[in-house]
Parts: C-alpha cells; structure tokens; sequence
C-alpha cells in the first residue's frame, strides 16, 4: 500500500531524513516512532505530497507520489499534528467542501459524516464557525474530513495529541477497523504505550535514520517499546 524506498530529504547541507526504506501492507497499522526532528514529520509531508524530495521513491498503492500525484492523494488522507483548517467555515461547511473535493455522493456523504460525528461527539458544533474551537475539537474535525471518502491509506501525525480519552477510544477502534478492511495506516506517535498496543508494525527513526523496523514482537522482543526505544537513544548518544 505504501512503499517508501530510499527515500532522502535534503535542506541546505543537513540530511533531514537518509536513505529512509520501509514497506506497509494492506491491513497493517505502522508506527513511526522518534524524537522530535528526528524525521517524522518530513517523511509523513512526503508521503502526502506535500514535500517534495531530493532522492528515493515513494509508491502509493504502486503509484508513484513523484509521477502522479492526484493519483496519490485521491487514495490517502492526510492528517497533520496541527490541522490548519479553514477557520472562517463552520464544522459542516468544512465538511461539504471536502467531501466535494473528493466527490463523495450526497448519499455516501450523509451516511459516514453522520456516523463520524457522533462517534466523535461533534454534532452540535458543526454550525458553529472553526475558529470558535479547541484544538481537540479541530482534530476531530480533521480526522471526520480525513474519513469521508474511504481512503485506503491514511497518515497520522501524533494523531492522539489533543484528544480526550473518549476520542481517543473511538481513533483506535476507527484505525483497527480501517485496516480489518483491507485499508494501512501510517501514524507518528510519542505515546509509546499506545503504539505497543495497537501496532502491527513499528520503525524507529533517529536523526533522520531509521534504527530498527519490524513487526511488534520483533522489535520489542521480551521487553516493552518504551524499553527498546530509550535503549536505542542511550546506546546511540
């Protein structure tokens, strides 16, 4: 579903991200886990087409996000750690226009929004204008607009930072059935305990490098990721 292959990030004379390899299957939950500026960030913006990059190639569903990026971007949805969304709609205005963009049916549209916003508790909000809310409640927003059109790979960026623990439930159990459908996710997170639990696989990147990938067991071995991941960050200062 998502193969990044030899990818490389360059600014100025710093290589933000090096020779970056990894591969997530249909089905699968990938975490991403690193400090800050260790490269997360800048792989997820390329991966969404948002970045463009110096070296390396990224396939979504076999397609290239370099070659054909609509392509791309019409199979993912793309949710970052600080959604800038556009504060002067309301909650459904916001909404419409992206399920527009997408062209999801008025049929389709009225069926998962309306499912979406009640998982998320957001119904009585969405006539008010985006500016009048919290930062949970534009997450939530973001994560319904990511939703409408059944992406088949969705990027999450520290996903959870924000949430309530009722939303962040509701995330979970949406990522799990997601990828019960054939679907993959790719997320950053800093909540370790979070990624043990719900990761099929995991990769730690740091300083732009990744460290160790593979699948849960693999990784962690007989001990917990926490473990694992401050092992990794003693053993390489």
């Amino acid at each position: 579903m998502l193969k990044i292959d030899h990818y490389t990030k360059v600014y100025g004379s710093k290589k933000a991200v090096d020779d970056l390899s990894i591969h997530i299957l249909p089905g699968e939950i990938y975490g991403f886990i690193g400090h800050n500026g260790a490269g997360k960030t800048t792989t997820l913006k390329a991966c969404a087409g948002i970045l463009q990059f110096e070296q390396g190639e990224i396939l979504v569903d076999g397609n290239s996000i370099r070659r054909d990026p609509l392509t791309c971007k019409k199979l993912m949805a793309y949710v970052p750690d600080n959604p800038d969304l556009y504060e002067f709609m309301t909650g459904w205005k916001y909404l419409n226009f992206v399920a527009d963009v997408y062209g999801v049916s008025a049929a389709d549209r009225k069926e998962r929004l309306g499912q979406f916003v009640e998982i998320f508790g957001l119904s009585t909000a969405l006539g008010q204008s985006i500016s009048t809310y919290s930062h949970g409640m534009k997450q939530k927003l973001a994560l319904i607009a990511a939703l409408v059109h059944q992406p088949k790979l969705i990027l999450l960026d520290e996903p959870f930072v924000g949430l309530d623990p009722l939303a962040s439930h509701e995330l979970k159990q949406i990522m799990r059935r997601h990828c019960e459908d054939g679907g993959s996710i790719f997320f950053s997170t800093h909540v370790l305990e979070v990624a043990e639990k719900l990761c099929d696989k995991v990769a730690i990147i740091r300083g732009g490098r990744l460290v160790v990938s593979g699948t849960m067991e693999e990784v962690k071995g007989t001990g917990s990721l926490e473990e694992v991941f401050l092992e990794l960050e003693d053993r390489n200062d």
